[in-house]
């Protein structure tokens, strides 16, 4: 290894994947949702909690405060139901993928799974910024009244650059750039990485 080069690390701490590129100039994205939770992991925050709880509503049982052990069982089982909540949304995960004639995007979430496909010529990549800082913004991509929101798990500053991307190769409506002259792009960006 070169002392000079920067290397890419092996975790990413984005939630976007460099876009994949074919041979014939088709983009990939994958959009991930984060959870650095694993699930070995969960278990053992689990049980040391719910350990933790069990220990001081013992205490307190055995001073004649017997109704706190019920909270305690209500409280841990409360945990549990988020943990496991919080561990199926970091499951979700999403596919853009923009070819000479379509933009297809696929979701998957435990339980549900849908597609969408749009002309790419009459496809149009929308970011809806919120009246108030304290929503976040929206990214649709839609076409012919249709539209479908992607990225709902990211960042702001994540949805932003995924909303620039994504008009660069989309274009406006009636307008398609050609995919091969971005794949020189492409390239480079495969090649950085090695």
């Amino acid at each position: 290894m070169n002392p000079g080069v920067a290397t890419r690390p092996a975790w990413s701490p984005s939630a976007i994947s460099d876009p994949v590129v074919d041979d014939d100039g088709t983009r990939h994205f994958e959009l991930q949702a984060r959870c650095s939770l694993t699930p070995r992991g969960a278990r053992i925050f689990i049980g040391l909690l719910g350990a933790t709880t069990f220990a001081v509503a013992s205490a307190f049982a055995l001073r004649g405060f017997w109704p706190v052990l019920p909270f305690a069982g209500l409280e841990v089982g409360l945990l549990i139901w988020a943990v496991r909540h919080s561990m199926r949304a970091g499951q979700t995960r999403e596919t853009i993928t923009i070819s000479a004639n379509c933009v297809e995007i696929a979701h998957y979430k435990v339980g549900s799974e849908w597609r969408a496909v749009f002309p790419r010529h009459w496809a149009k990549v929308k970011l809806h910024v919120p009246p108030t800082a304290l929503h976040p913004s929206r990214l649709l991509i839609g076409s012919h009244g249709r539209a479908r929101e992607v990225g709902r798990f990211l960042t702001e500053d994540e949805r932003r650059g995924l909303a620039a991307r994504l008009q660069q190769l989309v274009g406006n409506v009636n307008e398609s750039p050609a995919l091969q002259g971005n794949l020189d792009r492409g390239a480079d960006l495969r090649a950085q990485r090695e």
